[in-house]
């Protein structure tokens, strides 16, 4: 992004700069400051104590400093190597004012930052020149500092927004899932909420907890292809019923999976643009985590689970904490075929199957985690 200033509004600009002459000699800071009200710069102050120099600097925040080198007890120099070390002062330009000719002295001012030099005695056409130029430079700095803040400050706002929808997707998908089977209204935040927990508990960043309380709410999407007459029976499924209620698993993995070559490849053919926006989606690590809960959250520790009947740490680690969040929110919920037991009741079952259903590790992490999980009971309470 290029940004032209016309030479007119920027000269304007500049004359309304503020500036301060920082030179021992009130005669010589007097001179400078007149040269410079003469070419419209109105806004000029002439200090002589230098002791007190970086405490006006760091109070009145001028546009340009222009400072001689040259002075007792602290000098120009030294001046000049504080700002560069504070970050508040260091884009505040400097220019210096000298009488020595030494390279050696204009090569350490240039090493801290110096923008510009003026030889003493003062040229008044140089003065204005280097004056003019110095803060044009600064106005074209603070037009990139400001544009490059606005386009942070857009960029933030807009992943905001992309957080946020991206999470309002995930919760309607779910919902409509939830509606269809038991409508307990908040079980999938829940499950979310307690997967959640149990990360946070492995030490997993907030980020991680984040994508997988999102992943977990889809774990049961697969029960929106289920026939109502099995989703809201009373009692139990008979055998030909279980087996076809097991079938959720695949069916939520099939929905939520990462899109496959040979279907990338069909869609290339007819839309590329569609192609690349699928290709991008395979590599969602939301996603990813929802296909891998969704079909392993009823994997038991010792085998014995479905679909896949996989064992110990075969079951991916999403599943295993899937699998407790999921089975204390059915065992605390009303269900058509039971009622609600309490924490403690649900507690003792679920210790039963240690080892047996639920990785001992993460539901020993789970159970010792009272607390929390009772303020996400409350907070996230069924209404009907």
């Amino acid at each position: 992004m290029t940004h032209r200033v016309p030479r007119g509004s920027r000269d304007q600009n500049t004359r309304q700069a503020k500036l301060l002459i920082v030179d021992d000699e009130e005669l010589n800071g007097l001179i400078v400051k007149k040269h410079l009200q003469v070419a419209g710069y109105e806004q000029c102050v002439v200090l002589e104590d230098s002791v007190t120099a970086l405490a006006v600097i760091r109070d009145e925040k001028p546009d340009l400093v222009i400072l001689d080198v040259m002075m007792p007890q602290v000098s120009g120099l030294d001046i000049l190597q504080v700002m560069s070390l504070d970050t508040e002062l260091q884009s505040i330009p400097v220019v210096i004012m000298t009488a020595s000719t030494e390279t050696v002295t204009k090569y350490a001012a240039l090493e801290l930052g110096a923008a510009d030099f003026l030889a003493k005695p003062i040229d008044p056409n140089e003065l204005i020149v280097r004056v003019r130029n110095t803060l044009a430079s600064k106005l074209y700095q603070d037009r990139l500092k400001d544009s490059a803040a606005e386009l942070e400050r857009q960029v933030r706002e807009r992943t905001a927004e992309l957080v946020t929808s991206r999470a309002e997707v995930v919760h309607c998908l779910a919902r409509a899932c939830e509606y269809r089977d038991n409508e307990t209204g908040h079980h999938i935040i829940r499950v979310g909420r307690y997967v959640g927990l149990i990360a946070r508990k492995l030490g997993c960043s907030e980020q991680q907890v984040e994508i997988l309380d999102l992943a977990a709410r889809l774990h049961d999407i697969g029960k929106i292809a289920m026939p109502d007459d099995i989703l809201r029976k009373p009692g139990k499924l008979d055998p030909e019923q279980h087996d076809l209620m097991k079938t959720h698993c695949f069916v939520g993995t099939r929905i939520i999976e990462p899109i496959r070559e040979d279907d990338c490849t069909n869609l290339r053919t007819d839309a590329r643009l569609a192609a690349g926006a699928l290709q991008r989606t395979r590599r969602s690590p939301l996603l990813i985590l929802a296909a891998k809960i969704a079909q392993s959250h009823h994997e038991w520790w010792n085998g014995t689970g479905y679909p896949l009947g996989l064992a110990g740490e075969e079951i991916p680690i999403e599943g295993r904490i899937a699998a407790i969040a999921d089975v204390f929110d059915a065992l605390t919920s009303v269900r058509p075929y039971k009622p609600a037991y309490r924490r403690e009741r649900s507690f003792e079952m679920m210790a039963e199957l240690r080892g047996t259903q639920f990785d001992p590790r993460l539901l020993d992490l789970f159970l010792q985690s009272d607390a929390e999980i009772t303020r996400i009971q409350m907070e996230y309470m069924d209404r009907n």
